[in-house]
């Protein structure tokens, strides 16, 4: 008995000690009423991120954000009505600091046509915010929080139908940094990855509606990063330098998707997605679900361009999750070198003052935009937009120089293949072929997918039209008219010198 009585004593003290020291974190962790006078947020469009904070007190920052909705591209020529939070997808990035009281105003423009709020996940408190911020369209509401717990939390608007907003491009990230800050990085970076649901199929032309039905199903036509094929890739692509450490703020607005985020061929040094001294080390790929969202940390070792992908790898391929870091800066032979490919089968260096891999300078009839057919929305330079196509579908087998890879993918940079027959490739391109092949005098036995049923007419021609003008090939012309004519089992293709 009086061994059951002291066990039970101890018991209680040790229960009183661990309540004494959760109300000490929870004090700690609120951090106090707010000093000095009200700060305004700075908020950033993606991929752009808001400087870190560095003052050691807590503050009532005030954060202005305005829903907007706009029609803008979702692919090349290709739009959609988007609602968003300041007019991007995902929305403005929100940077706090933990035990900040937050006082969020949100306005809902006249011309709107629907009522709009913002629940946050860094929000402690029922609905993180949805119901005191619904804002019909000509108001404003305003709703205060404090930011108890830091770590990157995803917000979105959870109006009903919840669902059609997020898949409409309602959603972003706050980022609530730690009382003692971040370690100090070269580069930091926005990125968020979000499913669409289009009624046309992947990169029809015209404005798109979104489609209910693809979006119960879980069958997204587009799965992209920053809410824009293309949106991180070629111009637009994310920078560094050899030596230089990036770290990546990775959200997942959904609705439906997880993602499996990759990094091709880097190592993410650290992986959080609450504190920052809770990280995963030496990660290849993080699972990011739904409403979920991680930081990861590496350091640029090897120039060159890098593909971030939703390792749910035909969404990259197929789908368009596909985002680029362009590293810059001197080799590193000792950590990774290329054998140079075999004879006849390397690209033509590029000339002076032009990206490796980027086409030659055309030849004469190449073109300097797209013919515009009836009904469509607007010129696309060809050659552009091909290399696109070509980043996103073609570069993994047949490499971002068109070099192949000898024994497996045939060259394409001056391929006799190409050169003898360019009519060839569209029905290559839009059917598939398999079996044995001779291009440069090398023999190859592989199989490429058809990619008929994936790319449309215009993105076969754009793609034909940069290989044929790129890496010592004769140059030409392929036309969305001739693509279709070979689609319907017309008659043959030629391709114009």
């Amino acid at each position: 008995m009086r061994r059951s009585i002291g066990l039970c004593m101890l018991l209680g003290v040790a229960l009183a000690a661990g309540g004494c020291q959760r109300d000490r974190g929870a004090a700690q962790a609120d951090a106090g009423a707010p000093q000095g006078e009200p700060i305004h947020a700075v908020l950033t469009s993606p991929p752009n991120v808001p400087p870190p904070i560095t003052r050691n007190h807590p503050a009532k920052v005030i954060v202005e954000l305005e829903v907007k909705e706009v029609k803008q591209e979702i692919a090349d020529g290709v739009f959609y009505d988007f609602w968003t939070f300041g007019g991007t997808v995902p929305g403005s990035f929100i940077r706090v600091r933990e035990g900040d009281t937050v006082e969020l105003h949100l306005k809902n423009p006249a011309g709107s046509h629907m009522p709009h709020n913002i629940d946050l996940h860094a929000v402690t408190g029922p609905g993180g915010g949805a119901e005191p911020t619904l804002t019909s369209p000509g108001h404003e509401r305003v709703f205060t929080f404090k930011a108890l717990k830091s770590g990157l939390y995803v917000y979105h608007c959870a109006t009903t139908p919840v669902g059609m907003h997020i898949a409409n491009g309602m959603y972003g990230l706050i980022q609530v940094d730690p009382p003692e800050g971040l370690p100090k990085v070269d580069h930091e970076y926005y990125v968020m990855q979000g499913d669409f649901y289009t009624t046309g199929k992947y990169h029809e032309q015209g404005l798109q509606a979104f489609d209910i039905d693809k979006a119960i199903d879980e069958r997204p036509t587009y799965v992209l990063f920053n809410g824009r094929e293309g949106a991180l890739t070629g111009e637009r692509a994310l920078r560094a330098k050899v030596g230089e450490t990036v770290r990546l703020y990775v959200g997942n607005g959904g609705p439906n998707l997880v993602s499996s985020f990759h990094v091709i061929g880097a190592i993410f040094d650290k992986v959080w997605d609450g504190k920052p001294s809770h990280f995963e080390e030496n990660v290849q790929t993080t699972l990011i679900p739904a409403g979920g969202a991680k930081v990861v940390e590496f350091r640029a070792e090897v120039p060159g361009t890098y593909m971030l992908v939703d390792h749910s790898i035909f969404r990259a391929f197929n789908k368009g999750a596909l985002a680029m870091l362009k590293v810059d800066g001197p080799g590193a032979p000792a950590i990774y070198h290329a054998t140079p490919a075999s004879p006849g089968t390397a690209p033509e260096q590029a000339p002076a003052g032009h990206e490796h891999g980027a086409p030659a300078p055309a030849a004469s009839a190449a073109p300097a935009a797209a013919d515009a057919p009836a009904g469509k929305v607007a010129k696309i330079d060809p050659i552009a937009r091909g290399k696109e196509v070509f980043e996103s579908t073609c570069a993994a087998c047949h490499q971002p120089t068109g070099s192949g890879v000898p024994g497996a993918f045939p060259p394409l940079a001056k391929s006799d293949y190409l050169a003898a027959d360019p009519k060839r490739a569209v029905h290559v391109v839009l059917h598939g072929l398999s079996g044995k092949v001779t291009v440069n005098g090398q023999h190859y036995d592989s199989m490429m997918p058809p990619f008929g049923p994936q790319l449309s007419d215009e993105d076969v021609a754009h793609v034909l039209t940069y290989v044929l003008n790129s890496w010592g090939n004769p140059g030409g012309r392929i036309h969305s008219d001739d693509v279709a004519a070979a689609r319907r089992g017309g008659a043959k293709v030629e391709a114009a010198h």
